[in-house]
């Protein structure tokens, strides 16, 4: 049946793995520029499914309110305060069960689907505690306290849920749990998407709704301010045309070519995807502009159809990652705030202790990440899909892949997975194409150059992006490299024993904002590092994603 068959590239899928890597690479790119990930049209729709899972389930919750209602009077309490707080609560909790970003197959997540609970309620499973060494907090393997921390954060955002009012008290254990966690699993802290929802949550904390409303519209204004600032880059013009590849509303050949140069000789972003980039940049740093300086009226309205174009077309590409929720959200919010409370600004805080934490969080904390990115996470920097990530590659010599049988897991190997629902070619053919998700940006033009340096007969190995290998350990992957790095290999090799060669990983930070430059890093799993460099940004540039300089 087409609706559950992926297209096929065109090759070979198992011809194609055995050749050299710049003749694959120049076939996966040239099959992702037509095709994207090939993705099945059921894909799409079990997304859109969950996304409406998503949507009632809030309803749910806010019928527990007299105040609110049920879906037959949802246009008379939808932009409530107390709604909007419920949005909050339920779309943390969404996100934390691994439910949201990160879920599915356009993760690389198969089967099972999700990752999120079947993990972080799983003692044993592979964890990343901020501080190791720490006691009964630390070390690299959940433990029975772990799991019950979690399973608390869970019970309490439900409590908050059900409950017919949201007061302080309510939102206190939340408020303790969360940073406990976030010593405990940096991987949970991340998943919970704290530089929204956490943020958001803890203005909640602060008593009268004005308080919160302007507190939840600094987040807001921060969330789209630093998206557009970290797309100030050459690396985005490439985004646009990985998107547009991937766009199930994008399946004609002629529109997709469009992203290039000259297809296929030449696949660096054509003009139309430069103009596209620095368009969709100047939108998501207009939008907050806007939305802030708005008094009402022409102003406000122009803010929210702003909004609702940038909004509308990251939904309609479906990017991989799969934030879909996320992005209603902040559509969401967008109506409950500005939209619902125009007279309200980030001016009426009235807390000076809640103004310093949000000008930490939303202020220092970006512009740290976007000067220094190895040090802070591109989620709490607010660097959205600017194509300007840290990533890895895991490179497995043979079958040693199959060590990793000996973590504890609630996902297969890859293969494994898609084996349930495919035959060989066809998963090969799939995983290959996450290959060209990465070469395709700007920054996995640097594997040509590294993967020579890490193993000398690529051939020997089982070629697995990092965000893979954090979705099968850790339970959830987002776009953060720094999940699947060195501590992640550390962790693994402590319950693994790889011996030298066996597993090699290439680690790339990205860009800073001040610097010309991408970090890297070649380390074997036994040996420890093997290399350390810099490629140059404008080197990049002048490279094709197949081409050995």
């Amino acid at each position: 049946m087409r609706l559950l068959t992926p297209t096929p590239p065109p090759y070979d899928p198992l011809a194609w793995v055995k050749l050299p890597f710049a003749e694959r690479a120049r076939m996966v790119c040239e099959a992702w520029a037509l095709q994207g990930y090939g993705s099945p049209l059921a894909v799409y729709l079990a997304y859109a499914l969950k996304g409406a899972f998503y949507i009632g389930v809030w309803v749910a919750f806010c019928s527990f309110s007299p105040s609110l209602g049920g879906l037959s009077t949802l246009t008379t309490w939808w932009l409530s305060a107390l709604a909007f707080q419920k949005a909050i609560v339920w779309s943390m909790l969404f996100e934390g069960l691994g439910l949201g970003c990160g879920s599915g197959p356009l993760t690389g997540r198969y089967f099972p689907p999700v990752g999120g609970f079947l993990y972080f309620l799983r003692p044993g499973t592979t964890k990343l505690a901020l501080f190791p060494r720490l006691p009964l907090l630390g070390g690299t393997r959940r433990t029975w306290l772990d799991a019950a921390l979690y399973l608390a954060l869970i019970v309490a955002c439900v409590r908050v849920l059900v409950a017919p009012t949201i007061t302080r008290a309510s939102l206190v254990p939340i408020a303790v749990i969360v940073p406990i966690l976030a010593l405990c699993d940096r991987t949970i802290f991340l998943a919970l998407r704290a530089e929204h929802y956490v943020t958001t949550i803890l203005c909640f904390l602060f008593a009268g709704p004005v308080t919160f409303i302007a507190g939840a519209k600094a987040v807001q204004l921060a969330l789209w301010f630093f998206a557009g600032v970290s797309k100030l880059n050459h690396h985005f013009p490439s985004v646009v045309g990985v998107m547009t590849s991937n766009s199930p509303l994008t399946r004609f050949a002629w529109m997709r070519r469009l992203m290039y140069r000259n297809y296929p000789s030449d696949l660096h972003p054509s003009r139309t995807a430069v103009v596209m980039g620095h368009a969709g940049t100047a939108l998501e740093l207009t939008v907050p502009l806007v939305l802030m300086l708005a008094p009402g009226g022409w102003s406000l309205t122009l803010g929210i159809l702003m909004m609702l174009a940038l909004h509308g077309f990251i939904t309609s590409n479906v990017p991989m990652g799969v934030p879909i929720e996320w992005n209603v959200m902040v559509v969401y919010g967008a109506f409950a705030l500005f939209w619902a409370h125009p007279d309200v600004t980030i001016l009426d805080l009235g807390s000076p202790p809640l103004a310093a934490f949000l000008v930490f969080a939303l202020l220092v904390i970006p512009i740290a990440g976007n000067l220094v990115p190895g040090r802070i996470s591109f989620l709490l920097a607010m660097r959205y899909y600017a194509g300007n990530w840290a990533y890895s590659v895991w490179l497995f010599r043979g079958e040693s892949y199959k060590k990793l049988t000996r973590l504890t897991t609630s996902a297969p190997w890859v293969y494994d997975q898609l084996a349930r629902l495919y035959d060989r070619p066809t998963a090969v053919g799939i995983v290959g194409k996450v290959m060209g998700f990465r070469l395709m940006h700007l920054h996995g033009r640097a594997l040509s150059v590294l993967l020579p340096k890490a193993v000398s007969n690529l051939e020997d190995y089982e070629y697995v992006d990092g965000e893979i290998v954090a979705g099968l350990v850790l339970g959830w992957n987002f776009g953060d490299g720094h999940l699947h790095r060195e501590p992640l290999l550390q962790a693994i090799q402590e319950q693994c024993g790889f011996d030298a060669g066996e597993l090699r990983c290439i680690f790339v930070e990205a860009q800073p904002m001040a610097g010309d430059a991408m970090e890297y890093r070649i380390v074997d799993a036994k040996t420890g590092l093997v290399e350390r460099g810099e490629v140059l940004v404008r080197d990049l540039r002048a490279r094709q994603p197949w081409l050995v300089s």
